[in-house]
């Protein structure tokens, strides 16, 4: 797993173009990566999201999780100390601050998450576009339960958790998404597994009803991720696909240039 994961990594920085954007033939493409790859942010997000990571490092905690993907292959399913989960399971600071920067470009929109862990990622998001209707699906009940603590206590109303499996959350919540509140963005970081991933990816596909970007983590996990995440940006309704190494973004998006760009972040 090493191995793969360091050659695939020396591949991207071979391949990778520079994140000013150069070499981009699409002006809406260009335009996204030029600002959400060097715009800054406001820190007070950084400082509230990264607080929280604090607090959940020093708490010691021991929860029973049921986990169907990312966390299990981690770590496996059962007792698990929060502190620990804290440690290995959230999006870290650099793309916590990609994902908020995403967040905001879109503007007030909708947002679903599959995968909320402690809730980090969902805060970045949540406290760069506090105008965005955030749901956010986790298998684990107890997990679920934390991170909805953890939104009140940051006084995020713009969130809803679900505990649930996400093959059987996600059609409704996208079925539900009202045609004005697209584009829609999706944040796909729970179930490591290809078949699982393909299939969750295959429910956004058929039921999206306007402009969806979809944000897929760890893509260069496994060997599995990148076969997974290689065979869905060539699913006939993506529209182009960035790769910045750990994450893959797919634009579900008429009238862009159809492409496949490596991008350095």
């Amino acid at each position: 797993m090493i191995f793969f994961r360091i050659t695939n990594y020396l591949k991207y920085i071979l391949l990778s173009g520079h994140r000013n954007g150069h070499g981009i033939h699409s002006p809406f493409i260009f335009d996204i990566v030029n600002r959400q790859l060097r715009n800054k942010i406001d820190l007070q997000i950084v400082l509230n999201a990264e607080s929280a990571r604090r607090r959940f490092l020093s708490d010691n905690r021991t929860i029973a999780v049921e986990d169907f993907g990312y966390g299990g292959l981690k770590q496996g399913a059962g007792k698990r100390r929060i502190s620990d989960i804290a440690r290995n399971s959230p999006v870290t600071k650099k793309y916590g601050i990609f994902l908020a920067k995403l967040s905001a470009e879109l503007g007030n929109q909708t947002i679903i998450e599959l995968g909320t862990s402690l809730g980090i990622s969902t805060m970045y998001m949540a406290l760069a576009s506090k105008g965005s209707s955030i749901s956010t699906i986790e298998g684990s009940e107890a997990l679920a339960e934390i991170a909805g603590k953890n939104f009140a206590e940051a006084g995020l109303d713009n969130v809803k958790v679900y505990a649930g499996k996400f093959d059987e959350v996600l059609p409704g919540l996208i079925k539900d998404v009202d045609i004005k509140r697209y584009p829609v963005m999706i944040y796909i970081d729970g179930d490591h597994r290809h078949d699982s991933l393909i299939n969750n990816f295959e429910i956004i596909s058929k039921n999206t009803k306007g402009k969806t970007l979809v944000v897929i983590d760890d893509i260069n996990y496994s060997p599995e991720m990148n076969r997974a995440w290689n065979a869905i940006r060539k699913f006939e309704k993506v529209s182009a696909s960035i790769n910045i190494y750990r994450m893959g973004i797919l634009f579900l998006w008429g009238n862009i240039t159809p492409k496949d760009y490596i991008i350095r972040y």
